[in-house]
């Protein structure tokens, strides 16, 4: 509010009555739980003159919704919530960031049952991607690193199984002679899914320390730089064993695939037709 061109800071009071916020009871259950109001078995049970509820009178003439509403207020105040009816918001920071789904869960679960006479939640909990536009961007790079990855493979797929291709079509002669002395089907088979298996374990070897070594290296060379209005950012990459392992598993697996139809070509291949090959 303006006085005399000067801004006076509002009250809570007067925000409230601005944004017509007004306390609302929490719900009956609520109230029984914390032990605040009986529960229907004794008002059953008690006289119909007047029923004692949690140190107050609530029968015909009396309590009701003010009752209510006072219960809650003396519940917000023995847990120290605040006012029903404040405008309020917590951020809590974990250590850990990997509890964040657990810890997220419990406040949940704590205070998912406190509702109001319209059935609503009076509290709200949030996990911190829907409040910080980082986390599109974040998203955003996690799907773009998984297509760099789809790509990467239908790469490796393609070029193990060009070189596997290429090897049968200039080993035509030596697959006929080998045929022909009375090597079975399944061993030619055999010979070139092992040398798919080779060509996928030599690269992933190659690959991984290649990879490592960069990463120490911009590490050891401390690089800076800006994101958005942020200066002097410091470039740490890192990578995790898990990853490592896994994307060097699919590698070897891709290769293994990518052996299996020029080995089945090989493997049916005619041993006569394969010595007339010039």
């Amino acid at each position: 509010m303006e006085t005399r061109g000067e801004f006076m800071p509002a009250s809570i009071e007067d925000a409230r009555e601005l944004l017509r916020i007004e306390p609302e009871p929490v719900e009956r259950e609520i109230l029984v739980k914390h032990g605040l109001l009986a529960s229907k078995e004794r008002a059953e049970q008690a006289p119909t003159s007047g029923l004692v509820l949690g140190g107050a009178e609530e029968g015909p003439g009396g309590g009701g919704e003010p009752e209510l509403l006072t219960k809650t207020q003396a519940l917000f105040e023995s847990q120290e919530w605040g006012s029903p009816s404040e405008v309020s918001e917590l951020a809590v920071r974990l250590g850990d960031f990997d509890r964040v789904d657990e810890v997220l869960a419990s406040l949940k679960a704590s205070v998912g049952d406190l509702k109001n006479r319209r059935g609503m939640s009076i509290f709200q909990v949030h996990p911190w991607q829907r409040f910080v536009p980082f986390s599109k961007i974040a998203n955003m790079i996690d799907l773009m690193n998984l297509f760099v990855k789809v790509i990467l493979i239908a790469v490796v797929l393609i070029s193990i199984m060009n070189v596997l291709i290429m090897a049968v079509y200039e080993r035509i002669r030596e697959i006929g002679t080998i045929s022909a002395i009375g090597t079975p089907p399944r061993k030619v088979l055999g010979l070139f899914v092992s040398e798919g298996l080779l060509l996928g374990v030599l690269g992933t070897i190659v690959g991984t320390v290649l990879s490592l070594g960069v990463i120490y290296y911009l590490n050891y060379r401390t690089i800076q730089f800006a994101f958005g209005r942020q200066d002097n950012l410091v470039l740490e990459p890192t990578i995790d064993a898990a990853s490592v392992i896994t994307v060097g598993l699919l590698t070897i697996g891709v290769s293994v695939l990518a052996s299996l139809q020029p080995a089945w070509k090989a493997s049916r291949m005619d041993p006569i037709t394969a010595l007339r090959h010039v």
